[in-house]
């Protein structure tokens, strides 16, 4: 076989089930044997940052490889961003860049998308992708295609393959599934035997869990961990929509001060606080009522285990889960979850829209047609969200870049299948909202509900002082037909209601309600997340 034939049937035996992309000449080549070959499906967007969003949101969903491909220089820079947040958020994502061909290098002239030399971009990639690897030579690129698609899913975060152009027919053999890493075996047994002593002793326990248990596929097995061991169990911000299809004590999401204040006291007054996968971040713990004590608390995230000042080095989390279970004995105990009060039941009348009114419409039509995938943005949109039932989500929740809700919610249906519910502001719509248009193609209908209060929302709660939050009323919903889909603007509850009926109804076209809400209309979550906020950095608010 090829060398592009290898790489890509290594991607497809690693667990990547698609790939996005945008062509350019680097990336010709490849591209082709993409097209001709079959071995994945293939979909093009519209911006690099569209597909670094979309390919990283696939990888979220499947908790597996997300793969974006993207020609050297203009189309890899062009897609950092995304790179960035997949890193900071701990996504599988596989960065195929095409590359100036071997027989290139040694002439007198500087090639098009150059920067400084021509390796310039692999030593960027380097500061956003835990593994890297120049496909330079056939002979070794199986193993190490093989090396750098394993850093990928054990570390959950991104790599790098630069594929120069000329190589892409160069014969090569297959690439082989290379053994997992494992930690040493008694260091895993004595971490798991020192959790479960100090859980064992503790008045409080709670499991807090993040994002890597939805990475690596562990949510039922950390559910059964919390029945076996009869402790509740909350999610991090970020690790909202986790358990969402799980038989376990689950009482909610912790924002701290920002969200349900039995949650927060739960878990802040937990004198043994498991930590599973959880991000240590200010978006996380930033709005804690206090400080937590790290004496009470264990920690399990990127191959680490921190039992409170006791390491225990390279064990996975998959390794850790194991052994507790292993460690502790199977019982009938069902859990009794908690059922969050979301506001439910919108009337359907002639007053103006405000956040909660778009959860309660969710929510009543979860009850009635069953849950829906969401993908969201940054903003109040996502904070509104804490408000809707607990589904699977995807969101930026750490690295907060705009832009990531509509290419997210694209590459989650394209993915799974499933019909996905994006939240977007106006404001990160005016960045990738466009990549909507290539919907009709591929035959994705999601159902789009914009918030349009007409500026950047999020930053104008803290500066609202500051006209240049303010925003131009760019009538979006005008729009979708030309984009071969249906939009609709609406300013009261019952209109709201309406299209959102009309929405569910309609299949194969996407469906855009564009919301109306005044600049000062936002969620009771954001309100209290700016507050308290403002409370720990003393950030001035008019």
């Amino acid at each position: 076989m090829t060398l592009a034939e290898a790489l890509l049937n290594g991607l497809k035996e690693h667990g990547a089930a698609e790939l996005f992309g945008i062509p350019g000449d680097f990336a010709l080549p490849f591209f082709k044997v993409i097209e001709q070959s079959g071995i994945l499906p293939f979909y093009t967007l519209s911006h690099e940052p569209g597909v670094g969003f979309a390919a990283d949101a696939s990888g979220r969903c499947r908790g597996s490889l997300g793969v974006a491909v993207v020609t050297y220089g203009a189309g890899a820079f062009n897609m950092l961003n995304s790179v960035a947040c997949a890193y900071a958020e701990k996504s599988p994502l596989v960065v195929i860049s095409g590359a100036p061909g071997i027989s290139e290098l040694q002439g007198d002239l500087l090639l098009h998308h150059q920067i400084k030399t021509l390796g310039s971009q692999y030593e960027v990639m380097k500061e956003f992708t835990c593994d890297q690897v120049l496909l330079n030579d056939p002979a070794k690129a199986p193993e190490q295609i093989a090396r750098v698609l394993r850093s990928c899913l054990e570390q959950s975060r991104p790599v790098y393959i630069e594929f120069p152009r000329d190589l892409v027919n160069a014969p090569c053999d297959p690439v082989p599934l290379l053994p997992s890493t494992t930690a040493e075996p008694q260091a895993l047994t004595d971490c798991a035997s020192e959790i479960l002593g100090r859980l064992a002793t503790a008045e409080k326990p709670v499991i807090l869990a993040g994002v890597e248990v939805r990475r690596y596929g562990l949510e039922d097995k950390v559910a059964e961990l919390s029945r076996r061991l009869q402790l509740p169990v909350a999610t991090s911000f970020m690790g909202r929509g986790l358990f969402s299809d799980s038989d376990c004590q689950l009482i909610g999401s912790y924002i701290g001060m920002a969200g349900d204040q039995s949650i927060s006291e739960t878990v802040e007054t937990s004198d043994q606080l498991l930590m599973l996968g959880v991000i240590v971040c200010d978006s996380n713990f930033g709005v804690s009522a206090k400080r937590l004590d790290i004496r009470h608390t264990i920690n399990a995230s990127d191959q680490e285990v921190k039992v409170g000042y006791h390491s225990y080095q390279q064990l996975s989390l998959t390794e850790l889960v194991d052994e507790l279970l292993n460690q502790t004995e199977v019982t009938n105990h069902h859990a009794s979850p908690v059922k969050p009060n979301y506001p439910r039941n919108l009337e359907a009348d002639d007053s103006s829209i405000v956040p909660t009114d778009i959860a309660r419409a969710v929510n009543d039509l979860f009850d009635r047609d069953g849950p829906m995938p969401i993908a969201s943005d940054i903003g109040d949109c996502l904070f509104t969200a804490m408000d809707m039932d607990n589904t699977q989500l995807v969101a930026p929740g750490y690295y907060a870049t705009m832009g990531f809700g509509v290419p997210a919610g694209m590459g989650l249906q394209a993915s799974t299948g499933q019909r996905p519910i994006i939240l977007v502001g106006d404001g990160a719509f005016q960045m990738t909202g466009w990549e909507l248009g290539n919907c009709r193609r591929y035959g994705w209908d999601p159902i789009v509900l914009l918030f349009n209060n007409s500026c950047w929302g999020m930053l104008a709660t803290f500066q609202p002082e500051s006209s240049f939050n303010h925003l131009d009323d760019w009538h979006f919903a005008n729009m979708s037909a030309s984009l071969g889909g249906d939009g609709v603007r609406v300013q009261t509850r019952a209109e709201l209601q309406a299209a959102l009926n009309m929405a569910v109804a309609t299949r194969g076209r996407f469906q855009l309600i564009e919301i109306m809400m005044t600049p000062d209309a936002r969620s009771a979550t954001l309100q209290q997340f700016v507050e308290a906020q403002g409370r720990r950095t003393g950030m001035r608010k008019g």
